[in-house]
């Protein structure tokens, strides 16, 4: 009797020791610390802190300082751009955490600290820093871009017109940037020529009169082949400053999904928005819809002039689940439908890496989708972030058909640049449907090629075809295109070889006819104001001064030398002897205007990429 009244004591004593134990554990305490980098201690404002498994989560402040309400026993999710991940369970109210670069390998672990151990756990599915050399096996390696072939030279008396769509994305120049900072060379379908050009800011002159947009041309030597001329047309978009610019309605479209889960995609992502959360202002409005399995409406339209409740829903935001991006997508337009603002900006903003896999997922049907939405007035801006399974040809698609502008985010300062200083281009149009043709006169120019716009070439109908959609262009915003045009008389390789027309003159007295007019060409420009369906006409001619390329102007010569990178990069059968050296040159000479330093920038990066060549 004595063993069963002992045993029963013991019994009844481990039941209230588990009951103590999980009352302990379940004690929700106030943590508090800092967050600090380990090489030098030095604090990281807005390293995100979050309770593992749920969305409960704070930023640390200017000083590194957080504080988070939290259950003893709960596990903190420690992150930071471009720094491991640390996950380090609850037992005291204070907290400090020390992030590593650890720069011995591409793959971040998940680190989780017990006691004086820490024990690595290799994620089945690779964490990919921003910033650090990588290289994906080709298992690993899903990115998708849409292949495209170089536009060739055309004849100019077989075929006198040039129509093209303008484009203003860049996407393609930061993201071959990841790449060559990487310590790797991009896929030659990454290159878009037109997208590096357009990255850059020109010192052109702005609008005059009731057009929103002004034309600028130059003709001078091509660099890579002196016996050709190169144009150099250039479009600029009125500036509109911030405190006159319409009210915003904007919907956050954030992907959530697991694909998202790595330090250089939600929590840049979650950055990047901060940025721009903090320029609204009082009249503009910001809702906020997530996608993962399902689609959520996390924040319902808000003021501008609410920044902290706006800032703490993009904080509480975690990665988790699949990816049903056309739900999202449906679910984005309707909220921005509800809350429509008669003429003022209304837009979604879609932050993902573009792997769709859940719903409408194919390019095509996205692609219908969004080109019945875009008639009722809400454009779509793309910003793709992460490397690894980055979809590029999705968001060239969406941002195309949604009458937006397509942005890849590989780091905070370039967040900043899209989301702070092109902020008015980025979110507010000035024009719309903005079409260019260029007549060349076959009297000069015997044949002639477009660098780049190869996803952006029209039908010489659809210039005048008011029914046909076409680019758009943001408040301040700059549009540069560039043509290598063979002379008439030049003997060239490159230009196509055909037989002599029967049914056309093409003697000395057509010839004789034409030379009356010394205009090498015709530039015609269409676009309609944002809220018309009828399109203007601007026309400017270009005529060649013999102009050699030490006396063009900075921006012919520094837009000389982006195309010929990009012909590089792409092994380019014009390229001829041109060199990563020579581009460096030509932009060294063209380094004055440079407001934000990326011409700059723009020399350190040729330079890395001929040490990878």
């Amino acid at each position: 009797m004595k063993t069963n009244s002992v045993l029963k004591k013991l019994a009844w004593g481990l039941v209230i020791f588990i009951g103590l134990s999980n009352v302990v554990l379940a004690q929700k305490i106030q943590v508090s610390g800092k967050v600090m980098l380990a090489a030098d201690s030095s604090a990281l404002p807005g390293a995100t802190v979050l309770i593992k498994n749920t969305n409960i989560g704070v930023a640390t402040n200017s000083q590194g300082d957080y504080t988070i309400q939290a259950n003893v026993g709960d596990t903190l999710r420690f992150s930071f751009i471009g720094l491991e991940i640390l996950y380090i369970p609850v037992k005291e109210k204070t907290l400090n955490v020390y992030l590593n670069t650890d720069d011995e390998t591409a793959m971040v672990s998940e680190c989780i600290v017990t006691g004086y151990e820490t024990i690595h756990h290799e994620s089945a599915v690779l964490k990919l820093r921003s910033g650090m050399p990588v290289t994906l096996t080709s298992e690993q390696n899903t990115e998708e871009y849409n292949e495209f072939a170089a536009n060739c030279f055309l004849l100019a008396l077989d075929k006198p017109l040039s129509t093209f769509s303008i484009d203003v994305d860049n996407a393609a120049y930061s993201n071959v940037r990841r790449f060559i900072n990487q310590g790797t060379l991009p896929p030659v379908d990454a290159i878009r020529t037109e997208e590096f050009l357009n990255y850059f800011a020109y010192d052109y002159p702005a609008p005059r009169g009731n057009d929103p947009v002004s034309i600028t041309t130059e003709v001078s030597n091509a660099p890579w082949n002196t016996q050709h001329k190169l144009v150099h047309i250039g479009i600029k978009a009125k500036e509109i400053a911030t405190e006159n610019l319409p009210a915003s309605n904007l919907v956050f479209l954030i992907d959530v999904s697991g694909s998202m889960d790595f330090s250089n995609k939600l929590p840049l992502l979650k950055s990047s928005l901060k940025l721009l959360v903090k320029q609204l202002r009082p009249q503009d409005r910001v809702a906020i819809v997530t996608y993962a399995n399902q689609t959520k409406e996390v924040l319902t339209s808000t003021p501008g002039s609410d920044k902290a409740k706006i800032l703490a829903a993009i904080d509480g935001l975690y990665a988790s689940g699949g990816t049903a991006g056309g739900d999202g997508i449906q679910r984005a337009y309707r909220v921005a439908e509800n809350n429509f603002i008669k003429g003022g900006n209304n837009r979604i903003i879609l932050a993902t890496d573009g792997d769709f896999n859940i719903g409408i997922s194919s390019p095509k049907e996205l692609e219908k989708m969004i080109e019945t939405k875009r008639a009722t007035g809400i454009y779509l801006t793309v910003l793709g972030f992460g490397m690894g399974n980055y979809k590029d040809n999705r968001m060239q698609v969406l941002a195309e058909k949604g009458n937006g502008n397509h942005a890849y985010i590989d780091n905070l300062t370039e967040a900043k640049k899209v989301l702070v200083n092109e902020f008015g281009g980025t979110l507010f149009t000035v024009a719309k449907d903005v079409k260019i043709q260029v007549e060349f006169n076959p009297a000069k120019v015997q044949a002639y090629r477009l660098i780049g716009y190869e996803s952006r070439l029209l039908e010489a109908k659809d210039f005048n075809d008011d029914t046909k959609d076409a680019g758009e262009m943001g408040a301040g915003h700059s549009v540069t295109a560039l043509y290598e045009i063979i002379p008439v008389g030049v003997k060239s390789n490159f230009a196509p070889n055909i037989d002599p027309l029967k049914y056309q003159k093409t003697g000395k007295d057509e010839k004789k006819a034409l030379t009356d007019s010394p205009e090498l060409l015709t530039v015609k420009l269409r676009y309609k104001q944002p809220n018309s369906h009828k399109s203007s006409k601007m026309e400017v001619a270009a005529i060649d001064k013999d102009t050699p390329i030490k006396k063009s102007s900075e921006n012919f010569r520094f837009s000389a030398a982006v195309a010929g990178f990009g012909m590089l990069l792409q092994n380019s059968d014009y390229k001829n002897d041109f060199t990563f050296d020579n581009v460096i040159d030509l932009a060294k000479q063209a380094t004055n205007y440079d407001p934000e330093g990326y011409r700059k920038e723009f020399i350190r990066l040729v330079e890395s990429a001929a040490l990878l060549k």
